[in-house]
Formats: C-alpha cells, structure tokens, sequence
C-alpha cells in the first residue's frame, strides 16, 4: 500500500511538472518570441542569443543550464536534480518545437495583432504560472529558479523576488546586445529601451504569479473534529492520509459526558479528501475548519536560517526584565 501511494504521489508529481512546463514554454513560444521580448532567466539569456545569432533557444537552454543544474545537485540533492533535469529537458525540446509547429495564423492573431502589452502579460502569467507548477512538485524549470531555491533553502526569501532580481539584470543586458527580427531586420535603439521596459513588466508579472501560486499551494487548514468514533477517525488519518493527529481530552457541557477531540493541520490542496474520510467513517460527526498561516515542522515548511553565535541565555528582553523586577 505504501509503495503503491508512493509510485501514485511520484506519477502526480511529474505530471503536475509536465503540465508546468508546456505552460511556459507555450508562453514564450506564442507570445514573446514573435514579438522580440526579452525576458528574464536563462530563457532571456537564450531569447536574446537567437534574437542575435539565429541560435535556437533550446539548445542554449539547454547548456547553459546543464551546468547551474550540476551544482544544484551537490547542494539540493539528487531528488530534486531528477525532477529538475526532466523539466529542463522538456522544455529545452518545446522551445524549439512549439516555434515551428504552431501555425503562424495562431501566433499572428494572439499575439502579433494584440500588441506587445498584452503579449508581455499574457506570456508573464503563463510563464509564472508555469513556474510555480514546476516549484511547487520540488522541481525547476532551471536558470534563476535553481538560484532561488538554493537561497530559499537556507533563508526565508520569497523566490518570486530572488528570481525578479536577477531578471532585472539580464533584461537591462539586452541593450548591449545586437537583435533581428524574423525577418532579418535589425532592432533599432529606441525599440531596444521599449523592449527593456516590457521586459520588466513581463519579469514582474511572472513573479508575481510565482508567488501567488506557491502561497496557494503552500496554504494549510486546521480540522477539530468531535466524533464518537474518534479512534477510528484517528487511525484513519495517521495510517491512510499519512498526517498527523493530536488528541484532545473534552466535555460536552450540555450532555456533561466525557469526549475527545481531534486536532489536525493539512495542506488546504487535501482538505476535500480528509472530508470524505471523515464522512465516510462518521456521518454524524461534528468539526469545524479554519485556515492557518506560518506551519513548520516535520510534513510543512522548514524554519530556515541559522541559530549559530546566539547565546539564548545572554540574550536580554525588556519586557521579561521588567516583569521580574516586580
């Protein structure tokens, strides 16, 4: 049972990549390629190599980060080097395939015709969203995200913000570098300073929804559950849904009869299944669900930073002082 809900979480989990990642590369493939935006990452590094060189994006992709992905394996581990090289192979592949299979009627009336605003936003929600798939199953889509997850293990720092910082750096870059259009012309200084500002409304967009999706994935909930077969319930949660349960000594002061109470926390994405649980074991069970913020510990988020040079017995607090005074 353990081994098969384990293939089943590994299947989830690179499925939910996969989706990830036709996601952003249909972004740029539809939206910012044909418009000769710039973004941010390895993808802007590789937009702006074939936008100068005629060099396909994918294969840049592809090398530049084979070599961030092999530090990223002495420093994050194999298991999310596994997921991360699968995404980054996918996605060096679409990026060159997707440019040449979809039919330029599609790409003309999407993106072309509505402007390079609308393509700058809808390539940034797409990307980002795409992104925050890839994150949230502990994989990448490379580049600046694998920079940003090595922070984001040893610090609380949004990986929305570490990855637009970066981004600012590249897109700025993009001025010194010549650039052609598909047809071969080349873009003028004042398109150039354009495409910079789109470059950076598309990075913020971009992590901006890198950010939104993480936290809703990342949202947990908290169940009290009053049931007369609590023990059921309890069992149930620990050996099936594999979380785990507090159980709580209670009175009901209206029929003044011992009970027990049990106190959960679980990701709000399995709240539904936990709900079908309960129903099925207690049609008749009574409990109450609110959402919770800042979880750490074993099955959440991990508190990050470290304790090293901190004295707890040297350390002085106002408050604590004035209180023992009296």
């Amino acid at each position: 049972m353990q081994n098969q809900n384990n293939v089943l979480r590994t299947i989830k989990e690179y499925v939910v990549i996969t989706i990830g990642i036709l996601l952003y590369v249909t972004g740029w493939s539809v939206f910012l390629v044909p418009n000769n935006l710039v973004g941010g990452g390895v993808s802007g590094i590789s937009s702006i190599i074939q936008y100068a060189t005629g060099f396909k994006m994918g294969y840049s992709y592809f090398i530049i980060n084979a070599v961030l992905l092999a530090i990223a394996l002495v420093i994050l581990g194999a298991g999310f080097g596994g997921k991360t090289v699968y995404a980054i192979i996918v996605a060096s592949i679409g990026l060159n395939v997707l440019q040449n299979i979809i039919p330029y009627e599609i790409v003309d009336a999407l993106a072309i015709q509505n402007g390079k605003l609308m393509s700058t936003i809808m390539g940034g929600i797409m990307a980002g969203l795409g992104i925050g798939m890839a994150m949230s199953q502990g994989g990448s889509t490379g580049g600046t995200d694998i920079i940003a997850l090595i922070v984001n293990k040893y610090r609380n720092v949004s990986p929305g913000r570490m990855i637009l910082a970066m981004d600012v750096v590249i897109i700025l870059s993009s001025i010194l570098v010549p650039s052609y259009t598909a047809s071969g012309e080349l873009v003028g200084w004042a398109e150039k300073f354009t495409t910079v500002v789109f470059g950076l409304i598309l990075v913020t967009v971009n992590s901006y929804v890198v950010d939104l999706y993480l936290s809703g994935s990342r949202q947990s909930v908290q169940l009290m559950i009053m049931s007369a077969h609590y023990d059921r319930i309890a069992n149930c949660i620990t050996n099936d849904l594999h979380r785990g349960v507090t159980v709580l000594p209670a009175i009901g002061w209206y029929t003044k009869k011992e009970s027990h109470v049990l106190m959960v926390i679980t990701r709000k994405t399995d709240l539904n299944l936990f709900l079908r649980y309960i129903k099925m074991l207690d049609p008749d069970a009574f409990l109450s669900v609110c959402s919770v913020s800042g979880v750490y510990g074993k099955g959440f988020d991990m508190i990050k930073g470290s304790s090293k040079g901190v004295n707890f017995g040297e350390v002085n607090h106002p408050k604590l002082e004035e209180r023992s005074e009296e």
